[in-house]
C-alpha cells in the first residue's frame, strides 16, 4: 500500500498493510530547533513517516459581515518575564470586545477573555462573522506536492478551536464557562445553539470537503474538565449536528478528546464521529486503556494517537519505544488505528522519532 491506502484504509477504520503512524502535527520550536528549520513536509520525508498535513482553506469574509467586526491589532510589549504580549480589539455596532495574550518560543496563552459578561456573550454571538467562501487550493495544493504520501486534515471553522463547547470555554474561560452552565444552563445552551448556527452556516460554504479528515471537539470536553452528563447537555446535541454536516460534505470526523475520554467512549461514538482521538495515556494525564477502548467501541470508531511522547521521544529508550508500539499495536488489532504521539511535542532526539517509525512500520497485521 501507498502511506495514503494506509492511511485512508485506517480511517475507514478497517485494517491496512502494516500500522500507519504519523505526529499530531509539527511544531515550529521542534523544526528550527532539532531539524534544521525543515517544514512538515520535509520533515514527514525526512523520516519516511505516513504522511499527515495539517493544512486549511482559504476562508473569506464578506465586506458587510467584517463593517460590524473591526478587528484591531493590539501590541502590548512585553511583561516582566520578558514574554511577548499582545491582543486584539472587535468593534462592533453596539460596543467593543477585546482579548489578550502572552506568548513564548513553545506556545501562546491568553490573559484576558473575550466574553466578561452576558452582554459580551450577546455581542459576539451577533456580530462574530462567518466565512462564507471558502477556496479549497491549499488544500489541494498540499495534496499534490507529496502525492500518494499523504492524507490533509484541517478542522471547520470556528472561533479558538472547532468544538462548540471548546469555543465557548475559550471565549469565557474555563471555570466561568462551567459555573455559568451550572448557574444558568439555558444561557450557555443558547450561546452553544447559536454557535452551531454560525458552524453549520459555514460548514455549507464549504461545499465538497476536500480534506480527508476534520477534526471537531477539544479538551475541554474531557471527563478530566466535565462530567458524562454535562457533555450529554452542552457538547453531545451540537457535535451530531456538526459530525452530520461535514460528513454530508464528503469528509472523515475525528473527535478530540485530549485528557479524559474513558466515560466518553460510548458518548463519542453516540455523536456520529468517524475517530476518535489523542487515546492519552494515564502517563500523560489523560486515562486511555486502548484494549478496552477496542471492546467498547473499536467496531465504531478509529482512533489516533496513544503513544507517549514523553517516555518515547525526549527520554526514550529502544526498549521503551518497542514496548509502546507493541502495546499499541495489539491492543486494536483489526485495524483502524494511526499510532501517533497524544500530543504536541517540543524535544526528543530525532533518532527516537526515527526508531518509533522503523517500529511501527515492522507491525504488520
Amino acid at each position: 500500500m501507498t502511506s495514503r491506502e494506509r492511511l485512508l484504509t485506517a480511517i475507514n477504520n478497517k485494517k491496512p498493510d502494516r500500522l500507519p503512524c504519523q505526529v499530531h502535527s509539527w511544531m515550529p520550536y521542534y523544526l528550527d530547533n532539532y531539524l534544521n528549520g525543515m517544514d512538515q513536509y520535509q520533515a514527514y520525508d525526512y523520516f519516511d513517516m505516513d504522511a499527515v498535513i495539517y493544512v486549511s482553506p482559504q476562508y473569506s469574509i464578506d465586506d458587510k459581515q467584517m463593517s460590524k467586526w473591526q478587528a484591531k491589532y493590539l501590541d502590548l510589549g512585553t511583561s516582566p518575564k520578558g514574554r511577548k504580549c499582545y491582543g486584539y480589539e472587535y468593534t462592533t455596532p453596539e460596543g467593543v470586545l477585546r482579548h489578550c495574550y502572552e506568548s513564548n518560543e513553545f506556545t501562546f496563552w491568553e490573559t484576558e477573555y473575550l466574553v466578561k459578561t452576558e452582554a459580551d456573550m450577546e455581542l459576539f454571538l451577533k456580530y462574530y462573522p462567518v466565512a462564507l467562501q471558502v477556496d479549497w487550493t491549499p488544500v489541494m495544493e498540499a495534496k499534490k506536492k507529496i502525492g500518494d504520501k499523504v492524507i490533509v486534515r484541517s478542522h471547520h471553522n470556528n472561533f479558538g478551536q472547532p468544538g462548540v463547547w471548546q469555543s465557548i470555554t475559550m471565549l469565557m474561560g474555563m471555570e466561568n464557562a462551567i459555573l455559568k452552565a451550572i448557574e444558568n444552563p439555558g444561557f450557555i445552551k443558547d450561546a452553544a445553539e447559536r454557535i452551531t448556527k454560525k458552524c453549520l452556516a459555514g460548514i455549507e460554504a464549504m461545499g465538497k470537503i476536500e480534506v480527508d479528515i476534520i477534526e471537531n471537539g477539544g479538551g475541554a470536553a474531557s471527563s478530566t474538565v466535565i462530567s458524562p452528563a454535562m457533555y450529554k447537555d452542552f457538547c453531545l446535541p451540537y457535535d451530531k449536528q456538526i459530525h452530520t454536516a461535514l460528513q454530508t460534505g464528503g469528509t472523515k470526523v475525528v473527535y478530540h478528546l485530549c485528557g479524559g475520554l474513558m466515560p466518553m467512549l460510548e458518548l463519542a461514538a453516540e455523536s456520529g464521529a468517524d475517530g476518535l482521538e489523542t487515546m492519552t495515556p494515564a502517563a500523560m494525564g489523560g486515562d486511555c486503556i486502548l484494549p478496552e477502548a477496542t471492546k467498547k467501541v473499536g467496531d465504531k470508531l478509529f482512533f489516533i494517537g496513544g503513544f507517549d511522547q514523553n517516555a518515547g521521544f525526549e527520554k526514550g529508550t529502544k526498549q521503551n519505544i518497542e514496548e509502546q508500539v507493541h502495546a499499541l499495536f495489539k491492543a486494536k488489532p483489526q485495524g483502524g488505528y494511526i499510532c501517533s504521539p497524544s500530543d504536541h511535542f517540543f524535544f526528543g532526539d530525532p533518532e527516537n522519532i526515527q526508531y518509533f517509525v522503523d517500529v511501527c512500520k515492522s507491525c504488520r497485521y
